[in-house]
């Protein structure tokens, strides 16, 4: 049995994934050992090849049974750590002790889910990089209020994770859901900012939709007061547009990022309402659509959290 183990899941991550593994293996470790262990959801590019290169154990999960939760669940049961590490395929760990840092809450018992920081590449749209330092702040906070947390850069006590398990049928946020069930359970989710990747997305304005209608399906469940009207999505759409817009005048880019930020924020809270009001079951297709997207080669299935407000209403609720 080693100390850590690194999950990736990935589809088609041929474009970022030999950076985020060889990022993973020169990361130095207090005394531990580690393996890395990838859940593959059907690839047809270099994905596998380039974990075989850097000796990662592949397990390969069908498209007709993926769902995220299940993905993670499958992972975890071929991983042998004492300590459970969850990465994205297009995240990359920025220096050497990112790993150590983000289990040493776990070793030291002040928390049983971590959750790292997540910054922007220079491929990143404007408003991606204004979310990342609005829900991924400079400062730790270890164990933090509340629930919520991110699975593209974050490790949980496999003892946790045997006790609760990622929720296998929710179209998102399996991570939040774990979260409180954590909290809920007497746990602890803390934050370690030092602990900190580049997330690197490369969505169109339709996959953004999903991202955040997919994961404000699940909010309305696990967080059923947050509920998203119609003046609300419009309120914040305004609200995001002009700060944003405000932001990118300071920066001398105003003209330059205006049309990426007015259709970013428009399919952010697009998909946000349409996910909280939309009272109908998913078809069968209609959740592969949302699970499994067309995406391209270098993207896989997953993202970061859907909400402009929800990190807040997570800490006051909890509190």
């Amino acid at each position: 049995m080693v100390d850590v183990s690194v999950v990736f899941r990935a589809l088609n991550e041929e474009k970022w994934f030999d950076d985020a593994l060889t990022a993973c293996r020169s990361q130095k470790l207090d005394n531990l050992d580690y393996e890395i262990v990838l859940v593959d959801s059907g690839s047809t590019d270099r994905t596998i090849e380039i974990a075989e290169s850097h000796d990662c154990r592949i397990v390969h999960i069908p498209k007709s049974q993926f769902t995220f939760g299940r993905s993670l669940n499958w992972g975890c049961e071929a991983a042998n750590g004492k300590y459970l590490v969850f990465i994205s395929a297009h995240c990359v760990p920025t220096h050497d002790r990112w790993l150590q840092d983000l289990i040493q809450p776990l070793i030291d018992g002040t928390a049983q889910y971590t959750y790292g920081r997540q910054l922007g590449h220079e491929v990143s749209k404007f408003s991606e990089h204004r979310l990342f330092a609005k829900y991924f702040p400079e400062f730790d906070a270890v164990p933090q209020r509340g629930f919520f947390c991110n699975n593209a850069n974050a490790a949980v006590e496999r003892s946790t994770w045997e006790k609760y398990r990622f929720d296998e049928d929710v179209t998102g946020l399996e991570d939040m859901v774990l979260g409180r069930q954590v909290v809920e359970g007497g746990g602890r989710v803390g934050y370690v900012a030092s602990a900190a990747v580049t997330h690197i997305h490369e969505e169109t304005l339709a996959q953004t939709q999903k991202r955040y209608y997919r994961e404000a399906l699940v909010l309305r469940d696990i967080m059923p007061e947050v509920h998203v009207t119609r003046f609300d999505a419009v309120r914040y759409f305004s609200a995001g547009v002009f700060f944003d817009l405000l932001a990118a005048k300071r920066q001398k880019q105003f003209l330059r990022r205006f049309r990426e930020i007015f259709g970013f924020r428009f399919m952010q809270y697009l998909g946000t309402y349409r996910g909280h009001n939309e009272h109908r079951r998913l078809s069968r297709a209609q959740k592969e659509a949302y699970f499994y997207p067309q995406l391209p080669k270098q993207h896989g299935p997953r993202t970061e959290p859907a909400m402009l407000r929800e990190r807040e209403v997570v800490q006051r609720r909890a509190a």
